[in-house]
């Protein structure tokens, strides 16, 4: 029986964006979170993982926040036949040999009391990016935050 995805459709991600922050609102003023966007394009994809994935990185990045009020900025620039969008944090920042790793399903850097989470944010958001045709990487250093890149392909 797999899993029934809708069809891809054009999706404002503007608006994804919006329904992401919604949802996030109390983690968002709970922590005196700033999160802003640049201007995000229109890609083809399923509404619902996107929603998803720009709820995950978004609320990682609020998550693992430093001693300083998280500072979350999303935004998109085009890269050939992709947009690559960014979602850059001043959080606590990931030691590099660590990149690859926060991945994969059940893989977690802290302890269940440091940080409640299930560990499997960032493995379905890999699953949600490699469905949409698109890669997912960060760029990170301890004390310095982190930006999570994803790209999507420009709609034909």
């Amino acid at each position: 029986m797999g899993i029934s995805y809708k069809p891809f459709d054009l999706i404002d991600c503007n608006l994804v964006f919006k329904d992401a922050c919604a949802n996030l609102q109390l983690a968002i003023r709970k922590n005196q979170a700033s999160v802003t966007r640049g201007d995000l394009p229109r890609v083809t994809g399923d509404s619902f993982q996107l929603l998803q994935l720009f709820q995950n990185l978004i609320g990682n990045a609020i998550k693992y926040r430093s001693r300083s009020a998280p500072v979350v900025f999303f935004g998109a620039s085009r890269q050939g036949d992709n947009w690559l969008f960014s979602v850059q944090d001043n959080g606590i920042g990931i030691p590099e040999q660590y990149h690859q790793r926060i991945f994969q399903i059940f893989q977690r850097l802290h302890t269940q009391k440091e940080y409640s989470g299930t560990g499997i944010g960032l493995a379905i958001c890999q699953r949600i990016v490699d469905r949409h045709g698109g890669r997912l990487w960060v760029e990170s250093e301890p004390n310095r935050g982190s930006t999570f890149y994803f790209s999507v392909p420009v709609p034909k």
